[in-house]
């Protein structure tokens, strides 16, 4: 297994972890609070969402697609 395979891996499961905790941060009950007044999510949680969809799809770039 090369190396780049290996943080392939690693960015995936850091992704997919990020994108759980701001699925579980947008259910919280201040979250949709500030999203009934604002009409969006709090900015930590924009993050853990951006953040995690970024990391996964570079993870499965890396670990899929690039040999």
């Amino acid at each position: 297994m090369g190396s780049s395979k290996l943080v392939g891996i690693v960015l995936l499961v850091v992704g997919v972890g990020l994108l759980y905790f701001g699925y579980q941060s947008t259910q919280s009950l201040g979250n949709q609070l500030s999203e009934t007044v604002t009409g969006r999510f709090t900015d930590q949680t924009m993050w853990y969402l951006i953040g995690g969809a970024a990391a996964a799809a570079a993870g499965a770039f890396l670990t899929f697609f690039k040999k």
